[in-house]
């Protein structure tokens, strides 16, 4: 039977690891995610777990110690935000390209300068490229899931690349909300115990990890990582799947929400997805207008095929990012979605939007002028506005 609580974010991931016993987690504290490893500690202090907590003097030095944790063999986490993960930059690159199954924690931050202490993916689009796999939330509930998912995602033979677990600064990571959690012995089972085949403290198996790679094998390197990205769109799937018959939550690579019929589109990542939802209900109750949403959940590997059939249909696009690019036309999902519409020769009108940067709250009314301006440019194929920020001060 399951568990009914209220958590905010960070409580329900430091709940998740709680419950799978992690043998190794070095951290830092950061805002917001300083309370994951502050829980954490107090879980160990009190007898509830025996994972070995490292104090570092650093984020670098925390990814670095997760990275030789994970090398020696033991399931490692950490969790960090925005300057914290820009610390621990060259040490991303090296636990993918090692091809250690880490799970971060990423509690998304608004990157210096100026500085900022909430709510947007500027430090998660950063390493958007540096081989992790990238996993995100809209609600407490969802991160929880995505956390507990992460592991066997990871652990997978055809994958063995690190995760990170992305949830929005404050919003969810501090908000209370209604959960439901999974009896421990479930979560056990689910995520099953860390056998790894080859690390560095295996007395019968002589090994290097992370050497240094001339030209010669460099390349090689990265078409297996590459290969393992492509692997883990199956695994990503076959877990959800597993997950599902586990709690009935479902979960893919993005959710559609009132798609099946709609006309107008918003793609967008995390938290404000809610509030899209709300003004997608409101538009359908009071003009009957078809407008729908595509929340993309797994960023990495991305789901270039499945967005563009999702939205094969609909007349017109808004892309909606969290994070600046300072590219000609678009951010990051805006590249993406956008590519992938080209690839699939998609007639859609789209326009790429920023939104929400550094906090900035974002309303029910104005997702609904994002609809009205989508008619518009069905109507006039003309598109309006293409790189405007949402609710920027004039």
């Amino acid at each position: 039977m399951a568990i009914r609580e209220r958590l905010s974010g960070n409580e329900a991931v430091a709940y998740a690891i709680k419950q799978i016993n992690p043998d190794v987690m070095p951290a830092f504290p950061i805002t917001p995610s300083t309370e994951i490893p502050q829980y954490m500690a107090n879980y160990i202090a009190n007898g509830e777990i025996d994972t070995e907590f490292i104090h570092v003097e650093s984020e670098h030095s925390a990814m670095s110690a997760t990275v030789g944790a994970s090398a020696a063999g033991a399931r490692a986490v950490t969790a960090t935000s925005s300057c914290g993960m820009a610390l621990m930059w060259e040490e991303l690159y090296v636990a993918a390209s090692n091809r250690l199954p880490i799970v971060l924690a990423l509690v998304n931050r608004a990157l210096s300068g100026p500085i900022n202490i909430n709510a947007d993916h500027s430090d998660s689009m950063g390493a958007r490229d540096s081989g992790w796999i990238q996993i995100y939330a809209e609600s407490n509930q969802e991160v929880y899931d995505n956390y507990i998912q992460a592991f066997p995602i990871a652990e997978n033979k055809n994958v063995h690349l690190p995760v990170m677990v992305c949830q929005d600064g404050f919003i969810t990571s501090h908000g209370v909300e209604n959960i439901m959690l999974i009896e421990d012995d479930k979560v056990k089972e689910f995520v099953g115990e860390y056998k790894p085949e080859h690390y560095l403290l295996n007395a019968d198996e002589r090994i290097a990890i992370g050497p240094y790679a001339v030209s010669n094998y460099y390349m090689e390197t990265k078409r297996g990582q590459r290969q393992a990205m492509l692997d883990a769109r199956a695994v990503i799937l076959e877990v959800a799947e597993k997950f599902e018959k586990m709690t009935g939550r479902k979960y893919g690579f993005f959710e559609e929400y009132r798609m099946d019929d709609a006309e107008y589109a918003i793609v967008i990542i995390g938290s404000a997805a809610g509030t899209c939802k709300a003004s997608i209900e409101h538009i359908r109750n009071t003009t009957g207008k078809k407008v729908g949403l595509i929340k993309v959940r797994v960023f990495r590997p991305f789901p270039e095929e499945e967005i563009a059939r999702a939205l094969a249909n609909v007349k017109a696009v808004a892309i909606m990012d969290r994070s600046e690019m300072f590219a000609g036309t678009s951010g990051p999902l805006g590249a993406e979605v956008r590519a992938a519409m080209y690839q699939a020769h998609a007639k859609a009108e789209v326009v790429n939007y920023f939104y929400g940067l550094g906090g900035r709250d974002i309303t029910v009314s104005d997702f609904e002028r994002v609809y009205e301006n989508l008619e518009k440019m069905a109507e006039t194929h003309t598109v309006i506005g293409m790189y405007d920020y949402i609710g920027l001060r004039k």
